[in-house]
């Protein structure tokens, strides 16, 4: 299992950096720490919903935790709750 910790500010800066970060942890179980986002844009939203489905689809795990109030607010912000986003044991 590997650890990811998202940056605080995921913006366009952001998005290539992160999409490269879960391209090379594919096909691993995978625990994204999302407890210091102040700020999730919607280009860093898609990247990880895309690494989301790309777990589920190689039935590997992908589990948010800990999360930010404000990683919350914006996964309600784009309609989901953090278990849209989830797969394997912490779904």
């Amino acid at each position: 299992m590997q650890t990811i910790t998202l940056a605080p500010r995921l913006d366009l800066s952001q998005v290539r950096p992160l999409a490269t970060t879960l391209r090379e942890a594919s096909g691993t179980d995978l625990v994204i720490d999302a407890s210091g986002v102040t700020h999730l844009g919607g280009l860093a939203f898609q990247v990880i919903a895309s690494a989301a489905k790309d777990a589920q689809a190689a039935g590997t795990s992908f589990t948010i935790t800990p999360r930010s109030e404000a990683f919350e607010q914006a996964l309600e912000l784009f309609g989901l709750v953090p278990a849209d986003l989830q797969t394997g044991e912490a779904a």
